[in-house]
């Protein structure tokens, strides 16, 4: 399966939301409570909360193609302070997971986060307690530096391992 992946602009906030709505309720069925699920999909992937990251939040997105030109899997970083950036998220539609577009991904967000830190630095993310994503960022060289639960809003809260790398 051939795909290439590009840096989005404002303008493809739509194709983020579809894959989105797709990818996040298939990672998180069977973690969270549909509840959370929804609060956290109009949280993170609104129109107008997409907007806001990429215009406000200095999110930057980078979206996996497929050859027709369809998204079919995103990663978003975002600098959080100095020295460190946050891989904020990365999904990918369930019939591309296997195919190697996570981590290409990934590896596009470390790129891109090295080029941004060239005197070096740190990429974290939070992944779930009970995702089994964790081994995939295992496998990327990340390891984990701490946990927590972060309130969201709503009386939903994200338990969370912090994992982390040296770039």
């Amino acid at each position: 399966m051939q795909f290439e992946i590009q840096e989005a602009t404002l303008g493809e906030w739509g194709e983020i939301q579809r894959v989105a709505q797709v990818a996040f309720p298939a990672t998180y069925a069977r973690i969270l409570l549909p509840e959370q699920l929804d609060y956290m999909m109009d949280w993170m992937y609104s129109e107008a909360s997409l907007r806001r990251q990429m215009t406000e939040e200095g999110h930057r997105y980078f979206v996996a193609r497929d050859e027709t030109g369809r998204a079919v899997g995103y990663v978003s970083i975002q600098p959080e302070e100095e020295g460190l950036y946050h891989l904020q998220k990365i999904y990918v539609l369930p019939e591309w997971q296997g195919c190697g577009v996570g981590q290409r991904l990934f590896e596009r967000a470390l790129q891109e986060v090295r080029a941004a830190l060239p005197q070096g630095g740190r990429m974290e993310l939070n992944v779930n307690r009970s995702n089994r994503a964790k081994g995939f960022y295992e496998r990327m060289g990340m390891r984990v530096v701490r946990e927590g639960d972060f309130p969201i809003g709503g009386g939903f809260f994200m338990n969370d391992y912090i994992m982390g790398m040296e770039v």
